[in-house]
């Protein structure tokens, strides 16, 4: 969970690198907004990355300078997708905590809906 229960890990750090969070609320605010654009655009860049790093190696006509770029590359890309899928898995599972625990009470449960339980 994350290391404030409820609060959603945004798709950014600090200056100087601690993670970021927004305290939880309906979802629909301006910084809740921002997080979720950022994060398309992460998901969207690393997919680009993906596809681009696989013709570079099926090429097989790469310098060590080019694998080593593509490494780090990925790295930095891979490290925004985890950050991404560990905020997202951290509000279902506060959002199937609600579900499991429902009180009556109506509040909002900021914004997201969980997937339907197979």
């Amino acid at each position: 969970m994350n290391a404030i229960d409820g609060a959603r890990l945004l798709p950014w750090t600090s200056w100087d690198g601690k993670p970021c969070y927004l305290l939880r609320g309906k979802g629909i605010g301006y910084v809740s907004r921002l997080a979720d654009r950022v994060e398309a655009e992460q998901m969207t860049s690393a997919a680009e990355l993906v596809e681009d790093s696989g013709r570079v190696l099926a090429e097989r006509a790469w310098t060590p300078g080019e694998i080593h770029l593509l490494a780090v590359e990925l790295n930095a890309h891979l490290t925004k997708v985890l950050r991404v899928s560990e905020s997202r898995g951290a509000r279902l599972l506060f959002l199937e905590g609600d579900i499991d625990g429902d009180d009556g009470d109506d509040e909002d449960s900021g914004g997201f809906e969980a997937p339907p339980i197979a």
